[in-house]
């Protein structure tokens, strides 16, 4: 939205609670709401508050917390920010993940020193530091100054931020929050402030009838924590009728209107377009009380009084319902447990597979189970696994820590190597096709990563110089980085369009030994890709294969809905036949 010389402006605040259980979807809800009010012609910038005493995600165990999200400045945040950026077409900053670790004991970017650093120094002149007001006042300058930093290329603040709060209303961790924002939405006024609590409507099976006294609870204790909801975004496995709303109105205190009902769809991109239907946008610009200030605002464009324009996000949705092929990819990885292990991977996936005109069928591989030891041990698990492996039309290593599944991955990055099938490794991934040749066709024996085997006499992967070995969090290779290609006429260079360069994030340790970079090359690799030095080792191919890349990077942090990741694109595109044409096309 375009202001006129002088203009004064407020930030206005959407803030997005949840109540009942966790896992309800209040980063989709949260994502789903910026792009409605994006569509409406608002710049929208996003916040998460994680309220675990975590610095932040680096460190989590992807079984506990799903996948840690890498930002182009190296942050290491919830995987909800990978929702936001992909949902809004954002570049989001680490600043834009607060949590209670960051709080008490990280500088901030405007801060010289942390609450607890400040204590220290004595800056609080004899005070006693309490978590009100010095904690929830370090909260709310968080806030305030991280949603004035532009993230979508354009200079000047956004119109709105929206925030999203970890957790469940009631927990103990979440309290100090709370009651920040219960003060900021009180200090920039009720005008600027609007609360969505995003509730879940059960049905019991035996009775049949949707319950709301669950988010009539949690709504009450929302009420006693000093925040009102404006409006409830209710999830449900049908469509809440309309009895339902009115009694939900009537026990929290919400007018009808404001009661919008998040059922279960086929696919998320249906969201935005189910919050339209409800007038989530009016319900909010209502509260926000934008319709006064475009009096004050000389306006470029402003489709307020329209519907908002979410004409491609309804084609995704219509097109993605009306594809009817599908092609399988084996997934091989340690986390196959927890699919939100490997969200933004999957979500790669997803958007080059829609891009080809197929529906992406992936078989989760525990690599663990491709193994011989899985064979005497676990039988059934080993033959499923390999069934599903050779089913498949292409392969998938994806990145992760520790030595746990390893075998199984360069077993399956052989079988990929031998039989042609088209094969895509990712950080890990890369290194386990540098471990595979090396012992396959160079006869390395005992050929390792120092991550692996430590006393290996071919670390043909070694320990990062400039890591640390003592400290875990944030000391690794992070964020955007430049690889330079060094092949013009490799598929990847062809795939990235002919760039010279490519900026993509990255997150690891180990690399690949530049010693034996000669010794792989003669073995019919081709390191078409490194960092500025020439000697780390970014990307490498078999020019002998249809499709068979590493990368070292994470290609899939900076994929979006229409604008796939070119290396997934590829993989999808050589496990379908379609590459060669679409390479003769470039």
């Amino acid at each position: 939205m375009e202001r006129g010389p002088g203009a004064e402006r407020q930030m206005k605040y959407v803030l997005v609670t949840g109540g009942v259980v966790s896992g309800l979807g209040k980063g989709v809800t949260a994502s789903s709401i910026g792009v409605v009010l994006k569509s409406c012609g608002l710049r929208v910038t996003s916040i998460k508050i994680d309220p675990y005493l975590n610095t932040d995600a680096g460190t989590m165990s992807p079984f506990e917390h799903g996948e840690v999200f890498v930002l182009d400045d190296g942050g290491e945040v919830d995987l909800d920010l990978g929702n936001y950026e992909r949902f809004l077409d954002v570049t989001l900053t680490r600043d834009n993940n607060i949590t209670t670790g960051k709080i008490y004991q990280a500088r901030f970017y405007y801060e010289n020193s942390s609450v607890l650093e400040k204590e220290r120094k004595g800056d609080y002149l004899g005070k006693t530091v309490q978590v009100v007001p010095h904690i929830t006042d370090a909260i709310k300058n968080w806030i305030e100054s991280v949603a004035s930093i532009p993230v979508d290329g354009k200079d000047g603040a956004a119109d709105v931020c929206v925030i999203e709060l970890g957790g469940t209303v009631g927990d103990i961790e979440s309290m100090p929050f709370i009651e920040a924002l219960r003060q900021l939405s009180f200090s920039v006024g009720k005008e600027n402030f609007c609360l969505i609590h995003v509730s879940l409507v059960p049905v019991l099976g035996v009775v049949g009838e949707q319950k709301t006294k669950p988010t009539q609870h949690s709504v009450r204790e929302l009420r006693a924590l000093g925040l009102t909801p404006d409006l409830l975004a209710c999830r449900s496995s049908q469509p809440i009728q309309e009895n339902t709303k009115v009694k939900l109105s009537q026990f929290c205190h919400v007018p009808v209107a404001n009661i919008l009902n998040i059922h279960d769809v086929p696919n998320i991109w249906h969201i935005p377009l189910l919050l339209r239907n409800q007038n989530a946008h009016e319900a909010i610009i209502k509260q926000l009380n934008f319709y006064r200030q475009i009096m004050h605002f000389i306006i470029s464009y402003y489709c307020m009084a329209t519907s908002p324009d979410l004409k491609s996000w309804t084609e995704m949705a219509e097109t993605y319902e009306n594809l009817n092929s599908t092609v399988k990819i084996a997934m091989v990885g340690k986390y196959t447990g927890l699919t939100d292990s490997y969200l933004s991977v999957v979500k790669a996936l997803l958007h080059a597979c829609v891009a080809c005109s197929f529906r992406p069928s992936v078989e989760w591989i525990a690599a663990s189970d491709l193994e011989d030891e899985s064979a005497r041990v676990t039988p059934e698990a080993y033959e499923m696994a390999w069934k599903a492996l050779k089913g498949s039309s292409c392969i998938l290593v994806p990145g992760g820590f520790g030595d746990r599944g390893v075998p199984g991955m360069i077993l399956a990055a052989k079988y990929a190597r031998e039989n042609k099938i088209p094969y895509l490794g990712i950080c890990l991934g890369m290194q386990i096709s540098v471990i595979e040749i090396s012992r396959s066709i160079l006869g390395l024996e005992g050929a390792n990563s120092e991550e692996f085997d430590p006393q290996t006499p071919h670390p043909v992967v070694m320990f990062m110089p400039e890591g640390s070995r003592t400290h875990m969090g944030s000391t690794m290779r992070l964020g955007s980085r430049r690889t330079f290609i060094r092949s013009p006429d490799c598929i990847t260079s062809k795939l990235y369009k002919g760039s010279a360069f490519v900026d993509e994030r990255h997150r690891h340790r180990y690399e690949v030994n530049p010693d034996y970079v000669g010794k792989l090359e003669s073995a019919g690799l081709e390191f078409v890709g490194s960092d500025e030095s020439g000697t780390r080792m970014e990307v490498v191919e078999l020019p002998s294969h249809p499709y068979y890349i590493g990368v070292q990077f994470h290609p899939e942090f900076k994929s979006r809905p229409g604008k796939p990741s070119a290396l997934f694109l590829g993989l999808i595109l050589a496990a379908t036949g379609q590459l060669q044409p679409h390479l003769n096309r470039i």
